[in-house]
């Protein structure tokens, strides 16, 4: 495994680095049990990567970095039954795309369809949905490669510790070759966006929350104005409305990515406008309203570059959230031009699910790319941290393991399963060992 013409890799958002030893990107699982089986006889760590849409160290290596894009096919798909069993390297968006050939969708999503299966599922991608869980809710079955190169499957039936914890697995059990999920019919959903203010959308929470299936809103720091996103099925029958092309090129492109990085380059360019800036945006962001395909409303294209830190708290905690964060966002010199995302899941029982065990709410903050945030976010994470916030493991954050035992009942089982299936820390690195602690227990 030679050092020679080691290449950097760094993120999406471009604040994660790394200098991986070898770059690996096998084809199959055979190829990719037999890198593990020498990695592990040199002692060099093993860390898969996805599409780098992570803003923590959680992919990082000075190892033998694995891209799984030569492992991003699809194995098998039951129309009778909606399940559907593929590669971990496969995009969320092409998978959404088989789907829907097929007449099938996933009943809940992100806001994003970029990552890879297994990085979004390692990561915790949730959306939102007041009777829904993340996409970890979805998986049936997993395939993955262990620390000694043997692969196994793993399902409620089959080793059901193992499944359990690695639904979601922040890429510390194993390496996920393969998922199984339960896809449902393919449905169609109408979307209605409109502005409203805040205070009358905290007056009206618990209305919106529970009245319709996908709810969730955009707060524009230093204003009262807010734009509300209700997401709900259509009966069966009803003709979708989709926006068409020309008008989604203009609202989408033009102006929710086009014209808000300009506002984002002009609001760091000069900090005292953003409040003004931030009222002449939220005038011409949404009040629309359409219908179609479920994945296409679920997800929207972000191509303005910025770094997130996103916390879920309990859902009856919602409200002190958001006064926390507003108080943070009224400090002296603190200017922040990016909305705060608000978000509602209902519980599972994943161990290391933000939503593990409790209705959760999702407030997630965001800095343009190149603008200190270091202030904004430690504050913010300051008034999760007294709530009871569980960061996101794909987003920035400062928890340690000792913190993190405390907000996750089912902490030390995980840690249990990752000793017996990975017990010298062959898939960790500096962000495990400090969320999770050592896999050895060393220091």
């Amino acid at each position: 495994m030679s050092g020679a013409n080691r290449q950097q890799w760094r993120n999406w958002a471009g604040n994660q680095r790394a200098t991986p030893v070898q770059v690996a990107r096998p084809r199959s699982v055979g190829e990719l049990s037999a890198l593990v089986e020498t990695a592990s006889r040199v002692g060099s760590r093993v860390k898969a990567i996805g599409s780098g849409h992570s803003f923590t160290g959680i992919g990082l290596t000075d190892g033998v970095q694995v891209e799984l894009s030569g492992m991003a096919g699809l194995r098998a798909l039951d129309t009778s039954t909606g399940l559907v069993t593929v590669d971990a390297g496969l995009p969320l968006y092409r998978l959404n795309r088989m789907l829907a050939d097929a007449g099938l969708a996933l009943s809940n999503l992100g806001d994003i369809d970029r990552q890879t299966v297994a990085g979004a599922l390692s990561t915790g991608t949730h959306g939102t949905g007041r009777n829904l869980g993340g996409l970890a809710t979805q998986v049936r079955a997993l395939e993955l490669v262990l620390a000694d190169g043997s692969v196994v499957q793993c399902d409620p039936t089959r080793d059901p510790e193992l499944f359990s914890a690695a639904r979601v697995g922040l890429g510390a059990l194993g390496l996920v070759t393969s998922v199984t999920l339960a896809a449902e019919p393919a449905f169609v959903l109408h979307a209605a966006e409109r502005p409203m203010p805040l205070g009358r959308v905290l007056g009206e929470l618990d209305e919106l929350v529970a009245t319709n299936d996908h709810f969730e809103f955009y707060w524009f720091p230093h204003t009262e104005k807010t734009l509300t996103k209700r997401n709900n099925r259509l009966a069966e029958g009803q003709r979708p409305r989709p926006i068409g092309r020309p008008r989604a090129f203009i609202e989408d492109d033009v102006i929710g990515n086009g014209a808000f990085r300009l506002t984002c380059e002009l609001g760091k360019a000069v900090p005292s406008l953003v409040p003004r800036i931030n009222r002449f945006a939220a005038r011409f962001m949404g009040d629309r309203e359409y219908s179609d395909a479920s994945h296409r409303v679920f997800c929207s294209p972000r191509r303005v570059r910025f770094v997130e830190m996103e916390y879920a708290v309990p859902r009856e905690a919602v409200r002190d959230a958001i006064a926390g964060v507003r108080r943070v966002t009224e400090l002296p010199g603190m200017r922040v031009s990016f909305p705060i995302e608000v978000r509602f899941t209902a519980p599972d029982d994943i161990p290391l699910s933000t939503a593990s065990g409790r209705d959760s709410a999702y407030l997630a903050v965001h800095m343009f790319a190149g603008q200190p945030y270091q202030r904004y976010f430690a504050e913010v994470e300051a008034v999760m941290s007294g709530l009871d916030g569980r960061p996101h493991w794909g987003k920035m954050h400062t928890c340690d393991a000792d913190t993190l035992r405390t907000r996750y009942p089912r902490f030390d089982e995980f840690l249990a399963v990752r000793k017996r299936v990975d017990p010298g820390g062959l898939f960790g690195n500096d962000y495990l060992d400090r969320v999770l602690g050592p896999a050895d227990g060393g220091s």
